[in-house]
């Protein structure tokens, strides 16, 4: 399986835990890594073989900026259902990191991997 990927898709969106955080909007940083068989495409030249990344990129941040999630968990299954059953890819790697979460740690968050179900 081939891997298309997209990396530092950078989100503003409503998540946490506590009062204050859902009064303002945070920075998530979202990495795909998408399974994907390219050989028609690469064989053809035709783009409509492909994935078409520009598309799965503007819906992720649609639904990322609508989202208002407690846990970080939460949305990553999200993203990676919306992914699944919106595109042809037949598994997801999304890595997101929610920078200035934790005083001293550069970002904090969650890899998760999920495949289509057969």
């Amino acid at each position: 399986m081939d891997t298309i990927f997209i990396d530092q898709l950078t989100v503003d969106t409503v998540i946490g835990l506590y009062d204050w955080e859902r009064r303002i909007r945070q920075r998530v940083i979202i990495d795909l890594e998408m399974g994907f068989d390219i050989r028609q495409a690469a064989a053809t030249d035709d783009v409509a073989h492909t994935l078409d990344y520009k598309a799965v990129a503007k819906r992720v941040i649609a639904f990322v900026e609508a989202a208002e999630f407690d846990l970080v968990e939460t949305l990553s299954e999200r993203i990676t259902s919306l992914i699944l059953d919106e595109f042809p890819v037949q598994r997801v790697t999304l890595r997101l990191d929610k920078p200035q979460a934790l005083r001293g740690a550069r970002g904090v968050g969650i890899r998760i991997t999920r495949e289509r179900a057969a």
